[in-house]
């Protein structure tokens, strides 16, 4: 991304108010939120899972980083762990990695312009991916889904922020149970072995990335996120 980070720390959404909202496949962001329910433990598959994971941060980054049951895992498959601080008040989950890191290139630099305008750096937040490995074709499918979200709210219970925000449909779906058109917008609770977390669901760096005007929808969810944190 262009632009000086040091003209002000809301300058990622100066282009904002773009009201032609153009992208690869046509989505309705403007579309009032329905009230999709909330996805909890009881609808999910998560105890099967989560009973071989282990139940220390520490072991489990290890199992991410290692083990052959991580869905999508394969000899020759890329990982990428984890970043920032684990006892941070504020998670953020991401569907993959990119190509050569954790959330990388243009998307990168827009997320820490992101963080600056609310206050953090990516060192002060934990940053962690959905899946660990990056599928071929960038995208995952319903069954990746199904077997990562009970890995994903394993994840959240060790690490037991105050408040999570999920990057993107996938993560969205995952946690919360609705895509983010349907999510954004408000609060949910994602549960948790260890309890209900607050999370909010919001627009991608990529698509932000690619269409400027999405920024306005973002920072929208941004603002109602450093309220929750206050609170």
């Amino acid at each position: 991304m262009s632009g000086d980070w040091a003209t002000s720390a809301l300058g990622w959404w100066h282009d904002a108010g773009v009201d032609t909202i153009v992208a690869e496949a046509p989505r309705n962001w403007l579309k009032p939120a329905s009230a999709a329910p909330t996805a909890t433990a009881s609808d999910l598959p998560d105890a099967a899972v989560q009973s071989g994971l282990p139940d220390d941060l520490a072991a489990f980054r290890l199992w991410l980083a290692e083990s052959p049951d991580l869905p999508l895992a394969a000899p020759t498959a890329r990982r990428f762990a984890p970043e920032g601080d684990p006892t941070a008040d504020l998670m953020i989950m991401v569907s993959m990695p990119g190509r050569a890191g954790l959330v990388d290139g243009d998307e990168g630099a827009l997320l820490d312009r992101m963080l600056k305008a609310i206050g953090y750096a990516r060192d002060s937040v934990y940053l962690a991916p959905l899946s660990p490995i990056r599928t071929p074709t960038g995208r995952l499918n319903a069954d990746d889904l199904k077997m990562l979200g009970p890995i994903a709210r394993h994840h959240v219970a060790l690490v037991k922020p105050k408040a999570l925000l999920l990057f993107g449909d996938a993560c969205a779906q995952a946690l919360v149970g609705a895509p983010v058109s349907g999510a954004r917008g408000r609060w949910h609770e994602v549960e948790t072995p260890a309890g209900p977390i607050r999370a909010i669901a919001t627009i991608r760096p990529e698509d932000m990335d690619r269409t400027p005007g999405l920024k306005k929808l973002a920072w929208e969810d941004l603002q109602m996120l450093m309220e929750g944190l206050k609170a």
